[in-house]
């Protein structure tokens, strides 16, 4: 049975995930992400977790959307999975990205809410392909990528605090395995939903998966 729950959280829910957020992400001296929002102070950190969510609300179009998840276990919030896309109506390809509480991992459920979004993703949006990247010393998130199936993209360079540093990149394809994901329910994906994702083809139908694997 699934552990958590993802859903989008009440403005309530919300003000609990920052506080998550502003107990810690990351021990001290990490920097797992692009930008150093995790060394933030706690204030900080937690305000950017109300700011991105509703500005990924705000901002939400067909060609460019953010569904950044709050993840429940037991009922608590315990960190987010956001889903993203650009130009979706004709790339199929999303990217992922996710945060956890510090007392929270290395539990396996990076690998659980990841696997829940990217279910949705190629089951009922009709994604042909996911991304994703992380820093070399990621350890933790390319274990993750790797035990999903996605394969190596390539690399780059990237600057992280002014030091020079590689980020590598992951690409997972249609129709993935999923006989080895955790277990996912997915519920609420209707007709209006798919539109505002431009998972329609322009007659307004929609763009139905690849089959060959089965529905979460």
């Amino acid at each position: 049975m699934p552990r958590l729950e993802l859903r989008l959280p009440g403005e309530d829910e919300l003000a609990r995930l920052a506080a998550v957020a502003a107990a810690g992400v990351h021990a001290p001296g990490a920097q797992p992400f692009g930008i150093p929002w995790g060394a933030q102070p706690p204030a900080l950190r937690a305000r950017s977790v109300l700011q991105w969510h509703w500005a990924t609300r705000g901002t939400w179009t067909p060609q460019r959307w953010t569904l950044d998840f709050a993840v429940f276990l037991d009922g608590q919030p315990v960190g987010a999975q956001g889903l993203s896309a650009t130009g979706f109506p004709v790339r199929r390809e999303v990217a992922t990205g996710s945060w956890l509480g510090l007392p929270y991992q290395r539990q396996g459920l990076g690998k659980e809410m990841r696997a829940a979004v990217l279910a949705l993703a190629f089951t009922r949006l009709g994604a042909l392909s996911a991304v994703t990247g992380a820093f070399e010393d990621n350890t933790a998130a390319v274990k993750v990528t790797k035990a999903l199936g996605y394969h190596d993209d390539g690399q780059q360079v990237a600057g992280r605090d002014g030091i020079r540093i590689l980020a590598y990149r992951f690409r997972l394809t249609a129709p993935p395995d999923m006989q080895h994901w955790p277990p996912a329910t997915i519920s609420g994906v209707d007709d209006e939903f798919l539109g505002m994702c431009g998972a329609t083809d322009p007659a307004g139908h929609q763009a139905l998966p690849l089959g060959g694997y089965p529905h979460a």
